[in-house]
């Protein structure tokens, strides 16, 4: 049989892709390649290097993929600042496969499935540090795996928002009863919800991307957040009184939607999910070193912090847990993992 012929236009077509690179054979190159993927990477905070922990991340992801030798064929583009909806969207749309990844607190996570608020319970962590050892210990292993189950969506690293979550509001607080009354936004969760109003709050869930009008409105007396984010997202502006209640250490998660996960050709995924997690550790690191730097950058703008009576604020706390265990049973195994771990 002989050949169909090649049209003359047809060949050089194929002549110009060729000479594009568009055409690429395993024996002229060498060795087949994986295909490359675009991911879109959602984060609500600012666009800021230094004290949003969203492109921090941003930044050493890619930083590790190109390490990898990935930084041609995963091709990431950065979203900050809600540009692609309020995190309540962000982590559904995450969910159907929508958007690829989010860097996040755990805590939007728990409006999908109710056991990741365990590590949104007041008091429970003592520090960073314990954190990952619990972690280490294989507290986090249930959640991330409910999660899959119950969203599919995969928790692939794990880092620190960069501070414990305290009380910024517009008159001092010093006790819970200085906080009684005070309408302190929390993020739209339950768990962080009654955590603030047992501390004596009114506790006022709202999306992050209107707490700064709130403010300015009167709507709100204040919010909870760390240092960094409370200085990269200017609410320093409207309220002049940081007490240090530190009521929760949250973790910060890097959520990566199973569609993608499983349309990922495997010659990139295991490459992408290591430069994934050594960047969440270069997260952590990061995340230590600039709370203290931006609680004093806050103290220069005019903000008094506050040494307050943390022992009291915890004991109102403390049922939380314990009420928390007997609706979801499944929660007292990461609770006793994490509880072995303090020191």
């Amino acid at each position: 049989m002989k050949p169909a012929p090649v049209s003359r236009r047809v060949f050089l077509e194929w002549s110009k892709a060729a000479t594009a690179g568009l055409i690429l054979s395993p024996a002229l190159t060498g060795r087949a390649q994986a295909a490359a993927i675009r991911l879109k990477l959602s984060s609500s905070l600012p666009n800021d290097a230094k004290y949003a922990n969203g492109r921090v991340y941003y930044d050493n992801l890619l930083k590790n993929l190109k390490a990898n030798g990935l930084g041609e064929q995963v091709e990431v583009t950065f979203f900050p600042d809600n540009q692609l909806g309020q995190e309540i969207d962000v982590i559904n749309s995450v969910k159907l496969g929508v958007i690829d990844l989010m860097v996040s607190g755990s805590s939007i996570s728990a409006n999908l499935v109710p056991l990741v608020g365990t590590f949104d319970l007041g008091y429970l962590f003592s520090s960073f540090p314990q954190q990952t050892r619990a972690f280490d210990a294989g507290a986090a292993r249930p959640i991330e795996q409910a999660l899959l189950k119950g969203a599919n969506i995969r928790i692939i690293a794990w880092a620190y928002n960069f501070g414990a979550r305290s009380v910024l509001a517009k008159k001092p607080v010093k006790t819970p009863e200085d906080l009684a009354g005070l309408k302190i936004r929390t993020l739209p969760n339950p768990v962080i919800t009654e955590c603030l109003r047992l501390m004596g709050a009114a506790a006022t869930p709202l999306a992050f991307g209107e707490i700064y009008s709130a403010l300015q409105a009167g709507v709100l007396d204040g919010l909870e957040h760390d240092p960094p984010t409370i200085l990269a997202s200017k609410f320093y502006e409207t309220s002049k009184n940081y007490a240090l209640t530190q009521h929760i250490f949250s973790p910060l998660a890097v959520y990566f939607s199973d569609a993608t996960f499983n349309r990922m050709d495997p010659k990139l995924r295991e490459g992408f999910l290591d430069a994934a997690t050594k960047a969440a550790a270069d997260t952590r690191v990061h995340g230590l070193t600039v709370e203290k730097e931006a609680l004093a950058l806050l103290v220069d703008k005019g903000v008094t912090v506050i040494q307050c009576d943390k022992e009291a604020f915890r004991k109102r706390v403390l049922p939380q847990t314990d009420n928390f265990v007997k609706v979801h049973p499944e929660a007292k195994a990461v609770v006793d993992m994490i509880r072995a771990t303090q020191a």
